[in-house]
C-alpha cells in the first residue's frame, strides 16, 4: 500500500470532523462528494444550503446530503460563537458587535467551530490566500503549547528506498518562515517530527538539522544558528532523535555519515530533514520532485493546536481529497 492509501485508510478507520469553509467552490464540493462516498471523514460544509444543494444537483453530486451544512448567516450557534470570539480577542479590544460581523466569515466561523470542539480540523485555500486562511487560525485556535510559529512540511515519496524511511522523507520548512531564527528552527524540527509520525507513518523519526557544514567543518553565523537550534530542540523535546549540523549527504548516506559524523545515531539514517531557511527547503523539495521523480505531498501546516491546512488556489479535486485525509490524520494525533 502506498503512503497516500495508508493515510486514507487511517482516516477511514478513525473518522474525524473536518470543516470546509469554501462550501460553494467547485473543486471543494466535488472532492467532498468523493470523500463522503468513501467515508474518509465527516464533513462540515459552510455556505448557503440552497446554493450548495443547487450546485450539487448541477454537478451531479450524490453524497453532499451526508455532510453537515452550516449557513454562516443563520445557524443556532451563531451567537455562541460570536461570544467565544469576543472572549478570545477581548485583550485586543474586540467588541461583541465586531465579533458578530466576523462570525459570518466562513474562515473565522470554521476556526470557531474547531475551537469550540465541534470539529477536529479545517481545510481551505482554494479561493483564499494563505494569509487569510492562517489569520483566524492563529487568532482563534492558536499555536501548540511551547510553539510560537507555524511552518510547512512536505512529504517526499522517492524511488530510492535506501534513504529515509523506505524512500519516504519529510522536509521542512518549505512554505512559511523565510529565515527562521534558532528558536523557530528548533520548533520546526519538533513539529516536523510529529508530522512524520502523524501523517507519514514514520514511527521513529530521525531528524537531521541541515547545513553546509558537518560537525564544525565550516565556521559561519548560519552554522551557529543551526547548532543553537539543535540545542534548543533537545530542550524542547528531550526524547527526540536529532542531530546536527549535518550536510545532506552526511544525513542520508550511511558511509558518508559514518565518515563525517562518527558516533551520530542520525548521520546516514535521517528521515526528517530540517533546512536552515525557507529558500533552501523550497528549492530542495522542488529539485527532488523534478529531478528524482519524487511525489511531493503538501505543504502540511504544523504548529497549530488543531490542524488547519491551506490549499493552493490552483489545487485539483484530488489535492482537496488528499489534504482532507491528511488533516484528519493530524487531528487524530492532536487529540492525544
Amino acid at each position: 500500500m502506498d503512503l497516500i492509501s495508508e493515510i486514507i485508510a487511517r482516516a477511514k478507520a478513525n473518522r474525524q470532523r473536518i470543516v470546509l469553509p469554501e462550501g460553494t467552490e467547485e473543486r471543494t464540493l466535488k472532492a467532498a462528494d468523493r470523500l463522503l462516498a468513501d467515508g474518509v471523514a465527516d464533513l462540515i460544509i459552510l455556505g448557503n444550503p440552497d446554493e450548495i444543494t443547487s450546485l450539487a444537483k448541477e454537478w451531479g453530486l450524490q453524497n453532499i446530503d451526508k455532510a453537515t451544512i452550516i449557513n454562516p448567516e443563520n445557524h443556532p450557534k451563531k451567537e455562541e460563537y460570536a461570544q467565544l470570539l469576543c472572549e478570545l480577542r477581548k485583550k485586543k479590544g474586540m467588541t461583541i458587535e465586531e465579533a458578530r460581523k466576523l462570525v459570518v466569515d466562513p474562515l473565522y466561523l470554521g476556526c470557531l467551530i474547531v475551537k469550540n470542539g465541534d470539529a477536529d480540523g479545517q481545510l481551505a485555500g482554494a479561493r483564499n490566500t494563505t494569509g487569510n486562511v492562517l489569520r483566524p487560525a492563529l487568532q482563534i485556535i492558536k499555536t501548540s503549547p511551547g510553539i510560537s510559529c507555524v511552518s510547512g512540511a512536505m512529504l517526499m515519496v522517492t524511488q530510492t528506498s535506501e534513504y529515509g524511511n523506505d524512500g519516504i522523507l519529510v522536509f521542512a520548512d518549505v512554505a512559511v518562515i523565510p529565515n527562521p531564527d534558532a528558536a523557530q528552527l528548533s520548533q520546526i524540527a519538533v513539529c516536523t517530527a510529529e508530522t512524520a509520525k502523524a501523517v507519514a507513518g514514520i514511527e521513529d523519526p530521525k531528524v537531521a538539522m541541515l547545513s553546509f557544514s558537518t560537525k564544525g567543518s565550516a565556521k559561519h553565523e548560519m552554522v551557529d544558528k543551526v547548532t543553537e537550534a539543535l540545542k534548543l530542540a533537545k530542550e524542547l523535546a528531550p526524547g527526540l532523535k536529532i542531530d546536527g549540523e549535518l550536510q545532506a549527504d552526511a544525513a542520508l548516506v550511511p558511509a558518508v555519515g559514518k565518515s563525517k559524523a562518527p558516533g551520530s545515531e542520525i548521520a546516514g539514517q535521517a528521515n526528517v530533514l530540517i533546512f536552515p531557511t525557507l529558500e533552501v527547503g523550497n528549492i530542495a523539495y522542488k529539485l527532488v520532485e523534478r529531478l528524482a521523480g519524487a511525489d511531493a505531498i503538501g505543504p502540511i501546516l504544523q504548529g497549530i493546536t488543531r490542524p488547519v491546512n491551506d490549499l493552493s488556489r490552483g489545487c485539483s479535486i484530488d489535492d482537496v481529497y488528499k489534504m482532507v485525509a491528511i488533516t484528519a490524520n493530524q487531528a487524530m494525533t492532536a487529540k492525544k
